[in-house]
């Protein structure tokens, strides 16, 4: 058995730890309780197929094992599909988004959300996606990690590092770099969606995801900026805005939280591990954590069971 410190509680941190606990290995977790992560604020969609418009084909591979990967370890993990839809006026937008993308279908969407509806004639169904609650996808990670002996502390790492900080890990990585993320969370008793809706916006995937009891999360906007300051105005307003094209109900619904988060990116926007430093780095998840972290994490601890076999690591 070997011991590992985690670096960082967020996606990514989390799914390292839970998969080698799995493996039999001796896990503690560093954390920073006043630093919220990324992985907080995150939309929590599973859409690897909707992704294809717009991320490398690798994105769209890797995040087809996300779905199943969650859905064994923690509840609440819904396969309701994705619904894509745009103004009359942006069929064309429709159309290509179409052409870059696979596994959809032409449907009206009043038939899938019928408070919808007549205000779309046309829509993309994405059947085999999906979407959980990150906030409750890690609370429940982490309280698995506790009663399987786990220790969640802020004092120093011991035996071997696994760095999972995200952003806080920049000095040690000067490619990565900050793309600032801005989100609502809103509340609104007048409409009832069973799935993502993701409405075609000139400037940034805007969705809307619902969260349950008229609970749902707006975003999210994407700025090549490391500002750590809450949402701006000008988010603010692009955002409802979009929010009232899907449904104008939600011009009266409650702002319950905005929220903006620093997502860790690489030039190419891909995740990736290596080794620098005496310790493992795994990072860049840009706007992908919960679709690509279980994969990604995956491929790490199959490299390090690999090597410790090789090397016996200890």
């Amino acid at each position: 058995m070997s011991r590992w410190s985690i670096l960082g509680r967020g996606v990514s941190g989390l799914c390292v730890a839970k998969l080698l606990v799995e493996q039999g290995e001796q896990v503690d977790v560093i954390e920073q309780p006043d630093y919220p992560t990324a992985s907080w604020f995150a939309g929590g969609m599973l859409a690897p197929y909707c992704e294809a418009e717009s991320a490398p084909q690798e994105v769209v591979t890797l995040g087809q094992h996300a779905l199943a990967w969650w859905r064994q370890r923690v509840p609440n993990v819904q396969q309701q599909g994705t619904l894509v839809i745009a103004p009359p006026r942006d069929q064309q937008e429709l159309k290509v988004f179409a052409s870059k993308t696979t596994h959809h279908q032409w449907v009206k969407p009043v038939e899938l959300e019928a408070d919808l509806g007549s205000r779309f004639d046309n829509g993309l169904f994405f059947a085999e996606e999906g979407h959980l609650n990150p906030r409750q996808a890690l609370a429940s990670l982490a309280q698995q990690l506790l009663e399987q002996g786990v220790v969640f502390h802020s004092s120093q790492p011991c035996g071997n590092i696994i760095d999972c900080r995200g952003i806080e890990a920049r000095s040690d990585l000067p490619p990565l770099r900050a793309v600032r993320g801005e989100m609502l969370r809103l509340r609104s008793h007048e409409l009832d969606f069973s799935r993502p809706i993701r409405l075609l916006h000139p400037r940034f995937p805007c969705y809307l995801v619902p969260r349950g009891g008229g609970e749902f999360m707006l975003g999210a906007t994407m700025v090549e900026s490391d500002d750590p300051r809450g949402m701006s105005a000008r988010a603010a307003v692009e955002l409802l805005s979009a929010a009232y094209t899907i449904h104008p109900a939600l011009a009266e619904a409650e702002i319950i939280e905005t929220a903006s988060g620093l997502r860790p990116a690489y030039p190419n926007n891909l995740p990736s591990f290596h080794y620098q430093h005496n310790r493992f780095y795994l990072n860049g998840m840009y706007r992908h954590g919960f679709l690509l972290a279980p994969i990604v994490a995956q491929q790490l601890v199959e490299q390090l069971a690999k090597e410790k076999s090789n090397a016996n690591l200890t």
